[in-house]
């Protein structure tokens, strides 16, 4: 603390010999303790006057001056305030211990006893309208950062092997998550921690418990449970730390606090809301007979589907082997044969067909032939007359007196010798002159 030697009017009556600072005080040149004082109370009566919130642990009213000891909302601490009797009497309501308030203090110094004081100028009891009205600023403030979004929302574990349990301290509560949870599925695992769920002290341990099983592997959804209660009861799961230290965790929440009617801003930001503790225990767990009797439906219909599947192919194969081609395969092969010598028949029957009317073809072809055939026209009695050489006769000047002749008939040939050339026949000439 430095502090100037001229800050109060007593400093013009000290020998100026002091240090001017109190860095600069020495064990030969000290302050003497009224300046110390002194400057203590011009330095803190400086400080302004500031608003501040609490819980009313203890009070005395005496009157004229009265003195009373606020205790923080979340921490293990406190602070002695004095008001004079006008103070007092302006409050709305009567102060009692418990109450919660605000207050407008101020700090002070008692330079004879050397003790700081707060002289509270103001004080105003915090009515549940007030509460209301500062959680659902908070809510909306929260809102707008997405803190309740359902995306953000993580999914349950089908089946988790170990869930956390931050809850009082043997409560109701823990006993009916546990009870609960057991009967649904005997094999669910608890780590439990019991802290206090409501006064000074509940945020700071429940954040604590929280951050601690978020941290474990093990655990795979944690449960924050506590009974109903009042508003007041219930202000640690709507403050701005715990609801962030939630929306933070990495392992999924879910929210049991109070009864159904009850809705604190943890369960606006958890990953699922249950109604009550024992709604809790059926959320997180699936129920062992349900489970079998699913189970066992769905062998059942596995079965029937199954028996129903045989059936229909039982009836299949019998539909098939009640048919003819089964029934009897030669049936098949019979059919075939007989069209295999039905086609047989016809072929054999159309390559007859097909022969008579080439050989009626052939038999044609030949009478034409041999009606224009060279032996047709011995067969009616003409020759084909030849020299010895070879050549045929054309003309009766190829054939002088005594030439061998070599004589074509239809049956065969013969020799002649020509003896010279009888009367020319006239029509033959007439028609070789034609």
């Amino acid at each position: 603390m430095d502090f100037d030697a001229g800050d109060t009017q007593s400093q013009k009556q000290e020998p100026s010999t002091l240090p001017e600072r109190a860095a600069d005080t020495t064990p030969d040149a000290p302050w003497p303790l009224h300046v110390l004082s002194q400057k203590l109370k011009a330095h803190i009566e400086r400080a302004p006057a500031a608003w501040i919130e609490g819980q009313i642990i203890e009070l005395n009213l005496r009157g004229n001056m009265n003195f009373l000891t606020l205790r923080d909302l979340n921490q293990e601490m406190s602070l002695p305030l004095s008001a004079f009797g006008n103070v007092i009497s302006r409050t709305t309501a009567p102060l009692e211990r418990g109450s919660h308030v605000v207050a407008h203090v101020k700090a002070g110094f008692w330079l004879k006893s050397g003790r700081l004081s707060m002289q509270a100028q103001d004080i105003r009891p915090v009515g549940l309208g007030d509460l209301l009205a500062r959680i659902e600023r908070l809510k909306q403030a929260l809102a707008a950062e997405g803190l309740f979004a359902a995306e953000r929302k993580r999914p349950l574990p089908l089946l988790p092997s170990r869930v956390g349990l931050i809850t009082g301290r043997d409560s109701d509560a823990m006993k009916d998550v546990i009870r609960n949870a057991t009967l649904r599925w005997p094999a669910v695992q608890f780590e439990v921690r019991e802290v206090a769920v409501q006064g000074n002290t509940a945020v700071a341990q429940v954040t604590q418990a929280l951050q601690e099983l978020d941290s474990r592997e093990d655990i795979d959804v944690i449960v924050i449970a506590r009974g109903g209660g009042s508003l007041e009861d219930l202000l640690a799961f709507s403050n701005e730390s715990l609801v962030r230290a939630v929306a933070a965790a990495q392992t999924p929440i879910v929210s049991a606090i109070g009864h159904e009617a009850d809705r604190p801003i943890l369960d606006e930001v958890a990953d699922l809301r249950a109604s009550t503790p024992t709604d809790a225990a059926k959320r997180i767990v699936p129920d062992m007979a349900e489970e079998m009797a699913r189970i066992q439906g769905a062998k059942e219909h596995l079965t029937r589907l199954v028996l129903h599947q045989l059936t229909r192919e039982s009836e299949r194969i019998n539909a098939l082997r009640s048919r003819p081609a089964l029934a009897y395969p030669m049936g098949m092969v019979e059919v075939r044969q007989q069209d295999v010598d039905r086609l047989r028949e016809r072929s054999h029957h159309a390559t007859i067909r097909l022969v008579e009317r080439a050989q009626s073809a052939i038999d044609n072809l030949r009478g034409q032939v041999r009606a224009l055939s060279p032996l047709q026209t011995l067969e009616r009695g003409y020759a084909v007359v030849l020299t010895n050489d070879g050549d045929l006769v054309r003309s009766t000047a190829q054939v002088p007196d005594g030439t061998g002749l070599s004589v074509r008939v239809a049956d065969g040939k013969f020799g002649a010798l020509s003896t010279g050339i009888v009367e020319q026949d006239q029509s033959a000439v007439a028609r070789q002159e034609r």
